[in-house]
């Protein structure tokens, strides 16, 4: 199998998983909010809305990551999706889950500077 034929297809690879990990934290926070009560820090815990909050962030990371699944906005999608998990990991301070969020940060900051892929409907925008 020559690898370099498949390394065409990286960009796409990372760009759909990325996404299916966002839409799958977000599907989850609307499925099951009570479950990421924990991950807000504890001055937005105590507040009535609070669950509204999961809510709206799951609502948050459903459509963002919906973008980035289609490849619509690429660039400024994936720069509000890697602010938004730096967000979440100066939140949760230094423990595992923070070191796995700054990893998934840095891939999706790494579409962000790739830009559109040929599979991308910004691409075909953009040729059109």
């Amino acid at each position: 199998m020559n690898l370099n034929i498949c390394s065409a297809y990286a960009p796409l690879l990372v760009r759909v998983s990325i996404s299916l990990v966002f839409l799958w934290f977000g599907i989850n926070q609307l499925l099951l909010p009570e479950d990421f009560m924990g991950y807000l820090p504890e001055q937005i815990l105590g507040l009535d809305f609070a669950q509204s909050i999961v809510l709206m962030n799951g609502i948050f990371e459903i459509i963002l990551g919906g973008l980035l699944l289609v490849g619509l906005f690429i660039r400024p999608t994936a720069l509000l999706l890697c602010i938004h998990l730096l967000t979440i990991i100066v939140s949760l301070g230094y423990n595992d889950i923070a070191v796995r969020d700054a990893g998934l940060m840095l891939i999706t900051f790494s579409i962000f500077l790739g830009g559109a892929d040929k599979w991308s409907l910004d691409y075909k925008r953009n040729r059109a």
